[in-house]
């Protein structure tokens, strides 16, 4: 803001000032008679003169509240995406497990003929059937862990974005103050 447009800010209040004091006061009221044209006139001339500050502040809080939205939004996405693809996983390994459990089913059926291959039979499907439930554990713990990691990312960004708009909007607010303490500066004692 110019010396030349802060000076003019000025002049502007100050008649705004000197209009209402002068003003005709209605008889037993402490309000008072305005001229309407002269009034609107001054409030018009004021506005041109304000800093751009104001509107840019404007459009960054309007940017801000659509920003966050945004981060909202891709967050509850990107949960939902984790949460889908871990119950894919759950789900496929599952399926898996219970596929090798038959396979080990059948396997030790085929195996029953004789005690030596029994005990043989038993012990493998014992084992392919710990193999499969560790196979299942594992895969459900990554899924959780995958789901867990994408919720932390998603949460980060929102943050991270937020903590940006905020150090925008200070710097804008700090800006808006100067303007605002350079025009209180300027204007002549009474």
């Amino acid at each position: 803001m110019t010396d030349h447009t802060l000076a003019r800010a000025d002049e502007v209040l100050t008649e705004l000032v000197e209009l209402v004091e002068t003003a005709r006061t209605l008889p037993m009221s402490s309000s008072c008679v305005l001229p309407r044209e002269r009034t609107l006139d001054l409030l018009d001339a004021l506005r041109e003169v304000l800093p751009p500050e104001v509107t840019e502040a404007r459009r960054i809080v309007a940017q801000r509240d659509r920003i966050s939205a945004e981060a909202e939004k891709r967050a509850a996405e990107l949960v939902a995406e984790a949460s889908e693809q871990a119950e894919s996983l759950v789900t496929e390994a599952r399926v898996e497990a219970h596929n090798l459990l038959e396979d080990a089913k059948a396997e030790q059926g085929r195996l029953v003929s004789s005690a030596t291959v029994h005990q043989s039979a038993t012990a493998e499907a014992a084992r392919l059937t710990a193999d499969a439930r560790e196979q299942a554990e594992s895969a459900r713990t990554s899924a959780e862990a995958y789901a867990d990691k994408l919720q932390q990312d998603a949460h980060g960004y929102a943050e991270a974005t937020l903590s940006e708009l905020v150090e925008t909007l200070r710097r804008l607010l700090g800006t808006a103050e100067n303007g605002r303490a350079a025009l209180q500066g300027s204007r002549p004692q009474t």
